[in-house]
């Protein structure tokens, strides 16, 4: 189950803005401002965006939108420590983190059946070993830096999508 789809479909239930940084640098590129050209050489080239950077688009857009929701779920980031901190640094302190949790072999599954309906070229058993690995290496300190404030909530993802649903709501509704 993609995480992203469900919410997508059920995130009015929660007033909630949603980011994915990868749609933020996808807005700024079409944008043709100085900035988005900048950007769009970046991504062309191959290169990571600096941190900075979407830090600032995610800033700009959360400011944009404050007034008109009751919080922001960012999907995907922060992708390791640096990112936490530097977040927390020149945005604002995290209140809670989702851990929506699959075991290896499920995301594999998953992630090839996607490679079946999307133009994904990433969506191959060699590059999702490799991302696999870089989450086990950069992003599972992460959570553990969250679960040591006692911010970190798993959710089992093998279950039905509106058991996950379900959980999530339980989860945010204790935020309210």
């Amino acid at each position: 189950m993609n995480f992203s789809n469900t919410l997508q479909t059920r995130k009015k239930s929660f007033f909630l803005n949603e980011y994915l940084h990868r749609d933020l640098l996808r807005a700024a590129v079409q944008s043709k401002t100085e900035r988005g050209e900048q950007l769009n050489a970046l991504m062309t080239a191959g290169k990571l965006v600096p941190m900075e950077v979407v830090l600032d688009l995610l800033k700009e857009n959360m400011i944009k939108n404050a007034d008109k929701s009751k919080g922001f779920l960012i999907d995907g980031y922060p992708r390791e420590v640096a990112q936490a901190k530097k977040f927390e640094e020149l945005i604002a302190p995290c209140d809670l983190v989702l851990y929506i949790n699959a075991n290896d072999v499920t995301l594999t599954k998953r992630l090839l059946h996607r490679a079946q309906t999307s133009d994904r070229v990433d969506d191959n058993e060699e590059t999702i070993k490799k991302r696999l690995k870089t989450f086990h290496n950069e992003t599972i300190p992460v959570l553990d830096l969250y679960e040591k404030k006692n911010k970190l909530e798993e959710i089992d993802s093998e279950l039905e999508p509106d058991a996950v649903f379900s959980q999530v709501r339980d989860i945010l509704d204790k935020l309210a």
